[in-house]
């Protein structure tokens, strides 16, 4: 039976008209927030130099603080991408590669592909860009046992929170996306040839084994946090999934993005994005007026929050059943051959 759009409109009519106050960008606010995170990085970033020569205990206890800020720099850039950071389109470009340098991220070739996953999340029909993939529980029983055991290596929270995060921002994002134009296969070369000019410059002034004693730890511990927290946003408990006839932008946007409350310090480092069923439906909104426009409007606050504690049961999700509409575990894999399919 064909779905009725009713509520849909309702929401869309409800979220267009709260939102259209918080999409201007604040000069001074984006520039304090370009210096007090691009800043204290780079300052941390010398104090583990000097570190080096103390202990390095010391230096990994430093690339925690360092990778935070490391995140917060990624939502600038971030913002950058939806054009919401600043309001010239080439101040955008300007931070967007600068900042995309310090991430190890090309901008043109990552803002093609977030589009991308804006347009498309929540869309079982249109998944694998700019997504963590999720198969359905037909298409990975449908699969030889070796591609089973790769999807199940690939699940594993150890490799999606760990390792994986390091490869695709280290090793991944140096070659250009085969959906990618001339513009992001050229972004992706120019990143690789100035972080390979700033790699070197770095590892002639303090030798290049310091210099990966020094960025490797941040670069984990931040892409690690990174990457949880952008799959917090759309794998948790009543995520909202459907195939493309009945998918519906506006329900994408606040029940397939979660509302991820976080304590302060941390909502802070990673930039108000845990409000992120703000930003999906209006991603013009800069990051430092995410939280007010929660705040001040009714039609956000319907979205149940997610907590640090509550996020964790995530972990345990690693494919979608679209008979009960709902993320599981491979352990429920056995119960639900044995239950009957729900009319």
């Amino acid at each position: 039976m064909k779905k009725t759009k009713t509520s849909g409109d309702n929401l869309r009519k409800a979220w267009r008209t709260a939102v259209a106050k918080y999409q201007k960008p604040v000069v001074s606010r984006s520039i304090w927030m370009l210096i007090n995170s691009l800043g204290a990085y780079l300052i941390l970033w010398v104090l583990m130099v000097a570190s080096l020569s103390w202990s390095y205990w010391l230096t990994l206890l430093l690339a925690i603080p360092a990778a935070g800020f490391m995140v917060r720099v990624f939502i600038i850039f971030h913002d950058c991408g939806h054009g919401s950071f600043f309001k010239s389109t080439r101040a955008n470009t300007l931070v967007g590669i600068l900042t995309g340098l310090v991430t190890f991220t090309p901008y043109h070739q990552w803002r093609h592909n977030h589009a991308i996953h804006h347009a498309t999340a929540g869309d079982l029909d249109k998944r694998g860009t700019g997504d963590v993939l999720t198969l359905t529980v037909k298409e990975y029983l449908a699969l030889p046992p070796l591609k089973k055991i790769g999807y199940r290596i690939y699940r594993n929270p150890f490799v999606m929170f760990a390792l994986g995060p390091t490869f695709v921002f280290l090793i991944g994002h140096r070659f250009p996306s085969p959906k990618g134009g001339k513009r992001e296969r050229q972004g992706v070369w120019w990143t690789n040839l100035a972080l390979a000019a700033i790699i070197t410059g770095l590892s002639l002034l303090i030798g290049f084994k310091n210099y990966v004693l020094i960025q490797l730890p941040i670069l984990m511990i931040g892409t690690g946090a990174g990457v949880w927290m952008f799959y917090v946003q759309h794998q948790f408990e009543g995520v909202y999934w459907e195939r493309h006839e009945n998918w519906e932008f506006d329900k994408a946007g606040f029940y397939g993005s979660s509302y991820y409350r976080l304590p302060k310090l941390l909502q802070w480092f990673s930039g108000n994005i845990g409000f992120h069923h703000v930003h999906h439906l209006s991603p013009r909104i800069p990051n430092y007026n995410l939280e007010k426009c929660q705040q001040e409007n009714p039609v956000f606050q319907q979205v149940k929050p997610i907590t640090l504690l509550s996020s964790l049961k995530s972990l345990r999700y690693r494919l979608w059943d679209e008979d009960r509409r709902r993320l599981i575990g491979f352990g429920q894999l056995k119960q639900l051959q044995t239950k009957p399919t729900p009319a």
